[in-house]
């Protein structure tokens, strides 16, 4: 029988445990080094941002959409002419808030919600300077009307949403801030004083409508005036309004508002000049939208028969873009209106390439059949 070698025995069972703490050490680095990995992925938290982000735009999404419900257009019909703006619902006695200027003198008005649902509305209250008017629609009462911001003013760098139909496309919404308080403007018969100024343009059709909270959807003012191609509105607090409205909900006006301006052809210079830049303005935007039957629904007759619409709608369609840069009244009487224009137009030439041109135009509008049209115009390129 063979002796067993002690030293052997003791090399054996030492390299047994080297190899046994070696598999050891090595599940136990293993362990910290996934636990670190796992820790420091954590740390990170795509997942959670990403959810908390899509939060932020359904929330937005959700204030729009339960808002714009309440948001009205207005048509109103003047001796001069169809007005366009915007109004909310004020209170459950069906009332809705707009400015002055869009129902002038009209004892009613066309109330359209955003469902394509049509009422009429009567005017039961509007300012002498402050530009706010309230318009009672019956059909309205009971409705829970938009959420009022009754105790607190907006600061600077708060989110806000505009509501409106500006050019009389419904449903529109612009978000921005407000990047000015307390300015003060005199535009026509109306004094504005301590005015948000904030960055989402008003542009027409969208005055009247509401500037809500971004975060809570209350209604911080009503929009009321915007700079001509500027990123820049205007809204009167809803403060300031609201003694003014209470009192007409409570006490409605019920004598019908005689027109000031008297029959049709004896309007104001002031108003005539108004309502005639709004048509030249409207007429370009139908070009720029491509809406070339709407552009030449606004030419008088005598214009219309000398340029037949093939011929006119030919003028337009290598025109991609237009924009009016500055706009004056140069002369304006009982019966007509003088208007200059600049225009930037984006042009497609007969190569397929585009160039930016320049076109100084200048028309007369006038009144027809008791509408406003415009008559007669002539442009030429500048640069």
């Amino acid at each position: 029988m063979k002796s067993i070698n002690v030293n052997t025995v003791l090399a054996v069972m030492l390299s047994g445990l080297l190899i046994m703490a070696g598999g050891f050490g090595l599940a136990r680095i293993y362990d910290n080094m996934h636990n670190q990995v796992v820790a420091e992925a954590s740390k990170l938290g795509p997942i959670e941002e990403n959810h908390s982000e899509s939060a932020k735009s359904q929330d937005l999404k959700s204030i729009i959409a339960e808002n714009q419900k309440l948001v009205v257009y207005l048509e109103v019909e003047l001796d001069y002419g169809k007005v366009q703006g915007s109004g909310f619902l004020y209170n459950r006695q069906g009332d809705v808030i707009t400015n002055a200027h869009v129902v002038g003198d009209a004892r009613t008005c066309r109330v359209k919600l955003s469902d394509g649902t049509v009422y009429q509305g009567t005017v039961i209250g509007r300012g002498e300077q402050i530009d706010v008017a309230l318009v009672r629609v019956p059909e309205l009462a009971g409705k829970e009307p938009m959420k009022i911001a009754r105790d607190r003013m907006a600061e600077v760098g708060d989110e806000v949403i505009a509501l409106g139909s500006p050019l009389g496309l419904q449903n529109t919404a612009t978000t921005g801030i407000i990047s000015g308080v307390n300015r003060d403007l005199n535009i026509g018969d109306y004094h504005y004083k301590g005015l948000y100024q904030i960055s989402a343009p008003i542009s027409h059709g969208s005055s009247g409508g509401p500037l809500l909270d971004r975060h809570t959807g209350e209604v911080l003012g009503v929009n009321s005036a915007g700079a001509e191609g500027e990123n820049i509105g205007f809204s009167i607090p809803i403060t300031q309004v609201l003694p003014l409205v209470e009192n007409w909900s409570k006490n409605p006006s019920t004598a019908p508002v005689q027109p000031t301006t008297g029959t049709v052809g004896k309007i104001s210079e002031k108003e005539l000049a108004t309502a005639a830049s709004y048509l030249v303005e409207d007429f370009y935007t139908c070009v720029n939208n491509g809406d070339y039957v709407g552009a030449y629904a606004l030419l008088g007759s005598d214009w219309q028969a000398k340029q037949p619409y093939e011929k006119f709608r030919a003028g337009y369609l290598n025109t991609l873009s237009v924009r009016i840069e500055d706009l004056r009244v140069v002369a304006v009487n009982q019966d007509s209106a003088e208007i200059s224009i600049i225009i930037e137009a984006l042009e497609r030439t007969n190569l397929g390439e585009e160039r930016t041109s320049y076109y100084q135009a200048t028309y007369q509008v006038g009144l027809e059949n008791g509408k406003l049209k415009l008559l007669k115009g002539t442009a030429s390129k500048i640069r």
